[in-house]
C-alpha cells in the first residue's frame, strides 16, 4: 500500500478562546427573546451550566495540545473540524436561549457532521486529508486564483455507526429541511385539527423545543469530547482529563435520561422510519403531549 504524500506546509500556532461563557442577557431584542432567555436560564440553568463545562473541557484539551510538538498535519485536520463543531454548538446555544429554535437544527446537523468527520479521519482515513493538503494551497494559473480545493468529505460510516451521534443527526437533519410537518412543529406547535397556528419571526419560549435543543447540545459536547479523548497520538490527553471526561459523560447521560424531559426519537411504523416527540409542552406547568412526525 502506497504512503500518502507528505504536505510541505508547516502548521502555525492556532489561536483559541481562553474560556467559554454562556450567552449573556440580550439587549436590544424583542420582549419575547428577553423572556425566552429568562425562562431558559431559570428552568434549564443546571443543564446550561453542564454544557458550559463541556465546552470549557474542550478548550482545556485544545490548550494542552497547543505546543509546537503537537502541531502536525493530522492535528490540523482534526482541529479545523473541531473548531467548526465548537462554533456551531456555541451559536446553537445562543439561538436557543433567545427562542430562535427554528434556526438550531441546521447548525446541529453541521456539528454532527464535523464531529463524525473527525472520528472517521483519525480512525483510518487521514490519508485523504494529507492528499488534499499536498495537492492544494497553491496558485491556480488558469483561473489566476489561489487554489484551496473543496476537498469533499462526508463521514457517513461514522454517523451510521455511532448510536448517540445518529440519534441527534437524523432528527436534526429532517427538522432542518423544508419539510411541512417540521416547519409546522417549529413555527406553529399549537396547531391542531381545528386551526393552523403558525407564527412569523416568533421567539417565544417553548420548553419542549428548549429541552430538545439543549439535549442535542449536551449529547454533542460529550461526543466531541469522546473523539478528542480517543484521538491517540494527536492530542495529549492526561489522566485528569480522562477522569473529567468520564465524569462529564456520566452527568450528561443522567441529564439526557431525565424521564420528564422533552426528547425526540426515531421509531418504526411499518416500513417507514418516523420521529416521536415525547413530553412536548410550551411551559413547565402545561400538560405534556406526544407528537409524531
Amino acid at each position: 500500500m502506497s504512503q500518502p504524500p507528505t504536505p510541505t506546509q508547516r502548521v502555525s500556532a492556532i489561536p483559541f478562546p481562553e474560556a467559554y461563557a454562556l450567552p449573556a442577557r440580550p439587549d436590544g431584542v424583542s420582549q419575547q427573546a428577553q423572556d425566552a432567555y429568562r425562562q431558559t436560564t431559570f428552568v434549564l440553568g443546571s443543564e446550561l451550566r453542564l454544557f458550559e463545562e463541556g465546552m470549557n473541557l474542550q478548550l482545556r484539551i485544545v490548550r494542552d495540545a497547543s505546543a509546537s510538538a503537537f502541531r502536525k498535519h493530522p492535528y490540523a485536520a482534526l482541529i479545523g473540524l473541531w473548531s467548526r463543531s465548537y462554533l456551531a454548538l456555541a451559536d446553537t446555544c445562543l439561538l436557543a436561549t433567545r427562542g430562535s429554535y427554528a434556526s438550531c437544527p441546521v447548525l446541529v446537523r453541521a456539528a454532527c457532521e464535523c464531529i463524525a468527520a473527525q472520528h472517521q479521519l483519525q480512525a483510518g482515513e487521514m490519508s485523504l486529508f494529507l492528499e488534499w493538503l499536498a495537492g492544494n494551497l497553491a496558485p491556480n494559473e488558469p483561473h489566476k486564483a489561489f487554489e484551496f480545493g473543496l476537498g469533499r468529505y462526508f463521514a457517513g460510516e461514522a454517523l451510521a455507526a455511532d448510536e448517540r451521534l445518529r440519534r441527534v443527526y437524523r432528527p436534526a437533519s429532517e427538522l432542518g429541511r423544508p419539510n411541512f410537518g417540521a416547519t409546522t412543529l417549529l413555527l406553529g406547535p399549537e396547531s391542531n385539527s381545528q386551526r393552523l397556528a403558525l407564527s412569523f419571526g416568533d421567539s417565544s419560549f417553548h420548553l419542549g423545543w428548549a429541552e430538545i435543543v439543549l439535549g442535542w447540545l449536551l449529547a454533542l459536547a460529550e461526543r466531541q469530547l469522546a473523539v478528542a479523548v480517543h484521538a491517540t497520538g494527536i492530542f495529549p490527553i492526561h489522566d485528569d482529563v480522562h477522569r473529567a471526561y468520564a465524569d462529564y459523560a456520566r452527568r450528561a447521560g443522567d441529564a439526557l435520561g431525565r424521564p420528564d424531559r422533552c426528547s425526540i426519537e426515531e421509531v418504526e411504523e411499518g416500513q417507514d422510519k418516523r420521529y416521536l416527540v415525547r413530553n412536548f409542552r410550551r411551559a413547565p406547568g402545561a400538560a405534556p403531549k406526544r407528537v409524531l412526525l
